[in-house]
């Protein structure tokens, strides 16, 4: 796969029209990429064993989208068969109370991974340059001295993000955002078979309709942070979502290069360590 065509360039201003959402090549159905998933996934395994016991590097996902592009199922997919004890999801909703007591990176700063580990946020703070952006009355209630809500305050936030992006990548976090792309056509199917289906009906609220009504909103608030905050170490990934197979497959494929490119291994023991490891088999071989 030509991966490098996902990747935002630092410095490109992203017009998402350009992005086909249904985008699959070099696939040209599920079929054919079904065997490169399930590959990806093992090798994702092993990665994470390394990852874990060198404890040196720590992993930080960022997945970000409208209502129903998948995030849920692509992080489950590409996910699956990782060690539980390495791996943390968090998924970011309303700020609580004692959240909006303090700066918007507070709650998130909290679920970083640690070294050894993966981090997954479910949405991030990048909400606020999304749906704070689409809804001013939310920054209306988050406490902001006055003087400080200026024209200014979105790009304010994206240099803040990059800052802070920078601080993380400058103490060993790798650091990958996904932004899945899906086209508003697709969104209404998939609206439309959460309605149908009583299974899936939990997953629709009357909200999702209130804000798929500002989607060209939503558009270009995706467009200003893609553009403002892709970095050479924080770079976000613009990833066709209108086929979830695909989506799955894009992003495995796109973890794994990045972590392959950190070369990781397995921590080489000292002479001391060697010398009580031959101890210790010495003990049990000769144990009756």
């Amino acid at each position: 796969m030509n991966l490098g065509r996902f990747r935002v360039r630092p410095g490109h201003k992203v017009k998402l029209r350009r992005y086909d959402p249904a985008d699959t090549r070099p696939f040209k159905n599920e079929e054919k990429a079904g065997d490169l998933l399930t590959r990806g996934i093992e090798r994702l395994v092993a990665l994470q064993e390394r990852l874990y016991a060198q404890d040196r590097w720590a992993v930080l996902l960022i997945f970000q989208a409208m209502d129903a592009a998948g995030k849920d199922s692509a992080i489950k997919h590409v996910m699956s068969g990782l060690n539980p004890q390495g791996t943390q999801v968090f998924s970011f909703k309303r700020p609580s109370d004692e959240e909006l007591d303090h700066d918007y990176l507070w709650r998130t700063v909290k679920a970083l991974p640690e070294r050894g580990r993966i981090g997954i946020f479910n949405r991030s703070y990048y909400e606020e340059v999304l749906v704070v952006r689409v809804h001013p009355e939310i920054l209306a209630h988050q406490k902001l001295p006055p003087p400080l809500v200026t024209r200014d305050i979105w790009n304010e936030r994206c240099e803040d993000i990059n800052a802070f992006e920078q601080y993380l990548a400058r103490n060993g976090t790798l650091i990958l955002k996904f932004f899945l792309h899906m086209s508003k056509k697709e969104q209404r199917r998939r609206f439309l078979k959460r309605l149908d289906h009583p299974s899936k009906n939990w997953k629709f609220s009357a909200a999702d309709l209130d804000e798929r009504s500002l989607w060209d909103d939503y558009m270009k608030a995706y467009e200003e942070a893609l553009s403002r905050t892709s970095a050479p170490h924080a770079p976000w990934f613009i990833v066709p979502a209108d086929h979830k197979w695909f989506t799955r497959v894009t992003i495995a494929e796109l973890i794994i290069e990045a972590i392959e490119a950190l070369q990781l291994e397995f921590p080489r023991p000292s002479k001391a360590q060697l010398e009580e490891l031959a101890r210790a088999r010495k003990r049990l071989i000769a144990e009756r």
